[in-house]
Order: C-alpha cells, then structure tokens, then sequence
C-alpha cells in the first residue's frame, strides 16, 4: 500500500480520493474547502494541513485542479512550488483537464529535476468517480503508464496509454468535444419530437434502437423523467456542470486553431453552450442544455 497526496477534492476528485482508502491506501487530503476535505477524512483518509503536507513523503501524488494555470503555479512556478518538495521517486499524476501545452511545460521541468509527471484526464461523470468506473486518458512514457495503472485501477475501469506527455489532455478534449455534439444533437432531437406529439420515452427507446443510438440516449437522457439517476431527473443538479462543458471546448477549439483541424460542429456547440451559459445556468448539469431548445 502506497501513501498518497491527493490535491483537489471536488465533485470528482473527492470520490477519487475515498475510492483510494477504500483499497488500503494512505490518502493525505488537500483541499482548500475544509468539508471537502472532511469528507475524506470521514472514510478514512488524512488531513493534510497545506499542499506542501499533502506531499511530503507520498509515494504519489494526484491532483485535480481548475485550470492549466493552477497546474503550473502548484508545481513550477509558486511562491513554494510543490517540485521543491516531493520525493525523488514520487510519480505525480495530474488528472486535471487542461491545456497539452502546459502539462507539456510542467512534465519538461519535472523530468529537469528527475520528478515523473503525468496528466491523466478522465471521463465517466461525478457516478464513475464515485463507483471507480472513470475512463483514464494517460500522457506519460511507458514506465510512468506502468508504474501509474496500479493506482489508476482503484479509481477507474479503462486505463488508456494515449501517448506521451500531453497527450491524454488530446485525447479528453476530442472526446469532450463529441460529447458536446452528441448532447446538443440529442436534446434537439428530442424536443423536435415531444414537440411534434411524441412521448420522451418512447422517442428515446426508437432511437437507441436505431441508428440515432449514442451514449446520450443510453445513459445519461437529457429530457426529465425518462431516465432515473441521472441529473435531468433531478433539476440538472450534480454531474459535469455547463461551465466545465464550455471550458473544455474552449481548448478543444485552441487546439483546432493549433493544428489547422476544422471543427465546425465543434463550434457551433461551443456556441449553444455558451449561450446556455450565459442565460444564467452555467451551474447545471450540462445535459439541461436541452432547456436551451425548450425555452425558444
């Protein structure tokens, strides 16, 4: 068993970080919000008073931070950033969802000091966090992949090697972006049809058995009422919010710009979400874009 630092315990990596005690792990708990970090400790983990308490003497450290900016000033360029205080041997897996120039930049000046550092995005919602089912995009060299997927396993189902450093952050801004399309795709669909008569349910039901089938219809239907556990049976609330939504396609259109990739479908949910955004429901859950269709 491994004694871990894990920095950042919200909606997805506060299930992360229990899921981890749960196996046996030490888990020294950082967050900046004290019943976040309370609620760790409630299962078992550790109460790290700072980050810098969090890792010192871990075997690994996982963070999950807001932005590629808070990446980078936690470990690199802070008033007392974190390289100057781990382990030589710690691996580091970050699993925030930033840009692939930073984590980039960070794995170069981690390696500079001979610290392993990973980004390890993930994909499954607030329910995969909480039941271990997360999908993992891994950024790292084979040795890193293979000495991370031990502690991967506890928190996820399907550990994926995308390629080397920054390229998981490819790998979850290309999925995020079809999610987006699928959902905005999905609710359109359905509101065409409640609105021309046709019952939700039913509706769904046709189209995940035809080819209109996706991942939408199948588990996570944006229409209220059809589908029990999911957020828009419960006034949209928990689940992937619409802020993060939109800021994921924000990098996933910075990378189409940086690689000449048109993404025009991209784009234009992008643009449906942003609108939703600013119509004041930037905290629901992002399938209550459908609403976005209801209300015009």
């Amino acid at each position: 068993m491994a004694t871990i630092g894990f920095i950042g315990l919200g909606n997805m990596g506060g299930p992360m970080a229990i899921n981890l005690v749960k196996a046996g792990h030490t888990v020294k708990a950082f967050d900046l919000s004290a019943e976040a970090v309370a609620k760790v400790v409630s299962e078992g983990g550790v109460s790290a008073q700072s980050a810098k308490d969090a890792v010192t003497d871990a075997d690994f450290v996982v963070s999950m931070l807001p932005a590629g900016k808070h990446v980078q000033g936690l470990f690199v360029t802070g008033d007392d950033p974190l390289f100057e205080h781990v382990k030589k041997d710690v691996l580091i897996i970050d699993s925030s969802t930033i840009d692939a120039a930073t984590v980039q930049s960070v794995a170069a000046a981690a390696e500079a000091r001979d610290i392993d550092f990973i980004d390890a995005p993930v994909s499954g919602g607030v329910g995969g966090a909480i039941a271990g089912t997360l999908a993992f995009m891994v950024g790292a060299s084979e040795a890193q992949f293979a000495k991370a997927k031990p502690i991967l396993d506890v928190m996820g189902k399907n550990i994926f090697h995308a390629g080397t450093h920054g390229a998981g952050q490819v790998a979850k801004a290309c999925n995020n972006m079809l999610l987006a399309v699928l959902m905005t795709g999905t609710s359109e669909a359905l509101n065409m049809g409640v609105k021309n008569g046709l019952d939700p349910a039913v509706l769904s039901e046709i189209m995940k058995q035809s080819s209109g089938n996706n991942w939408a219809l199948q588990v996570y239907n944006p229409f209220p009422g059809v589908m029990e556990g999911v957020p828009s049976s419960n006034d949209y609330q928990g689940g992937f919010q619409v802020d993060l939504m939109f800021k994921d396609l924000g990098l996933a259109m910075e990378m189409s710009q940086q690689s000449a990739s048109p993404t025009p479908m991209g784009s234009q949910a992008r643009a449906l979400f942003n609108l939703h955004k600013v119509n004041g429901n930037g905290g629901l859950d992002f399938s209550s874009v459908l609403k976005l269709y209801q209300d015009q």
